[in-house]
């Protein structure tokens, strides 16, 4: 027999009120409960738990348990190979510890140990098995009698566990697809919030200035809005600038490009399809202007639809109202409209490629956003945003930028605006081997857009003097024109350093002045 101290039941009768408590019910939360109330009882347990091993986590977690507290229980978490419970896990194989309070394998997190002091108390942990893995783990802690029915003991549990293996398993994948779901949702609800940090407009030109100045006063209100400007100026930031201060913040902000598909998929990608609309159509599909529903929905480069699709643009901004391709059914949506394009779209309008109605429905609060080139005194501030939050991104300590890199970058055009200063941006500090960011590390467009090029004469003699050029501008910035301190800090003689402030002709008083 597995077991001599039966007086009520037999070993069969027990593992058939097992097996009939599991068949309830596929829920272990359901079913466990009562598998350690029967074994309580047949087992003469003091404490019983059960574990489950998360693979996502890592971590070994007590699922549920007989004798514990809630805290107690909150407690003991283990992870593979700490103490008994972990190495039963890592093993695959039972562990029994004869008096608890004489083995050092205990990690003991519920605190047990200090409950019973003077009685011997022993403990057995057998694996939960599955195909090619350990799941988790069942425990008992009870008074200890003799090492036979110790051995007895283990045999029963690991029935047990064979037993229970299934439901522990469904949980188990459960819990692991759970975990997998609570993380996905926290990264997204810190992505969004570093979304919403992230609108804040870097800018204090007057040019921006204004624009911050419109986006106040449109942001309470459900108008549409048409931001203008060249590429790469920013106008998706302003139209999340916008959402994200509006009474709709809470709310879907979703985008589509208008020019990044083929008409035949605008309309389907806009209102959504039924299934079996059109070859290909194996499900129904719902559209932008329904997942923005009581949100806002971003069109970029809406000068780039074709009057087809202007057509029935038109149409759902008119009346708020749409059907799905294939479908019959009429749907209403609450939607806040802002567009974008970096075309002149009233030149459109007179050209014909433009619906003039639908250029006065979408025109009702134009934002112009100004070409970098035009607030060039944003270009530090921007530079300064884009080193931080590219550091981030990046894994790198922030660096500082050098006096000569930034006068390059205040200086240069940018014909591709804010984008272009950001990618710029994000290779020098990939190309940078130290903390600061200098000339060489910048695009050789903007190297040589500089006035600093005049000094330049071969390669290797180029990246000599950009080099020696950019460490002058640093020490004379920092010592406010000093040149002795600068020539002391550099090792140099007050000659030298004024041989070399002549060869690259520095007006040392504009560093006097910011002193």
């Amino acid at each position: 027999m597995l077991h001599q101290h039966v007086e009520e039941k037999s070993i069969v009768s027990f593992l058939y009120e097992i097996s009939n408590t599991l068949s309830k019910s596929n829920d272990v939360q359901k079913a466990m409960k009562p598998v350690l109330k029967l074994m309580s009882e047949q087992l003469g347990m003091i404490r019983g738990m059960i574990t489950i091993f998360n693979r996502q986590s890592g971590e070994i977690f007590i699922e549920d348990s007989f004798g514990l507290s809630t805290e107690a229980q909150a407690k003991g978490r283990y992870l593979p190979g700490e103490g008994v419970t972990g190495r039963v896990v890592e093993s695959g194989l039972p562990i029994i510890i004869e008096n608890i309070r004489e083995s050092d394998l205990l990690v003991d997190k519920t605190k047990f140990r200090d409950e019973y002091e003077n009685e011997p108390i022993c403990f057995i942990c057998v694996p939960i098995p599955s195909t090619n893995h350990t799941i988790g783990t069942i425990s008992a802690n009870k008074f200890f009698t003799d090492t036979t029915q110790l051995e007895s003991d283990t045999q029963l549990l690991s029935i047990i566990a064979t037993m229970i293996s299934r439901v522990i398993r469904l949980h188990q994948t459960v819990h692991e697809e759970n975990m997998l779901l609570i993380a996905e949702n926290r990264r997204l609800y810190e992505e969004l919030a570093e979304k919403k940090q992230q609108t804040k407009i870097i800018g204090s030109s007057q040019a921006m200035r204004h624009v911050l100045d419109l986006i106040s006063k449109v942001v309470s209100t459900p108008t549409t809005v048409l931001i203008l400007g060249e590429n790469g100026v920013g106008k998706e930031r302003v139209a999340e600038a916008i959402h994200f201060q509006s009474p709709r913040k809470d709310k879907p902000c979703i985008k589509f490009n208008c020019g990044a598909l083929p008409e035949n998929l605008i309309e389907s990608e806009l209102f959504g399809f039924e299934k079996g609309a059109f070859t290909g159509a194996v499900s129904t599909r719902i559209g932008k202007f329904q997942q923005a529903d009581q949100g806002t929905l971003f069109l970029d480069e809406v000068g780039e639809l074709t009057m087809n699709a202007q057509t029935k643009l038109l149409r759902v901004l008119q009346e708020k109202q749409f059907e799905r391709i294939g479908g019959t059914r009429t749907y209403s949506v609450d939607v806040r409209i802002i567009a974008a394009t970096n075309r002149d779209l009233m030149n459109l309008v007179k050209q014909g490629l433009f619906r003039e109605d639908l250029y006065y429905r979408l025109n009702v609060f134009p934002i112009t956003v100004p070409a970098l080139r035009e607030r060039k005194t944003d270009i530090p501030l921007l530079t300064d945003f884009f080193i931080k939050s590219l550091s981030k991104k990046l894994g790198r300590d922030t660096v500082s930028i050098s006096r000569a890199a930034m006068d390059l970058l205040v200086n240069y055009s940018w014909p591709g605006n804010v984008r272009e200063l950001e990618n710029c941006i994000e290779r020098a500090l990939i190309l940078s081997q130290n903390k600061t960011i200098r000339i060489h590390n910048l695009p050789l467009s903007i190297q040589e857009s500089g006035t600093t090029k005049k000094h330049f004469i071969g390669p290797l003699q180029s990246q000599i003097d950009n080099m020696e050029y950019e460490i002058l501008i640093q020490e004379l910035t920092q010592s406010h024109g000093n040149a002795s301190t600068a020539a002391k800090n550099l090792g140099l003689t007050v000659r030298k350093m004024g041989l070399r402030i002549k060869k690259y002709n520095i007006d040392i008083t504009k560093f006097k002045k910011r002193h």
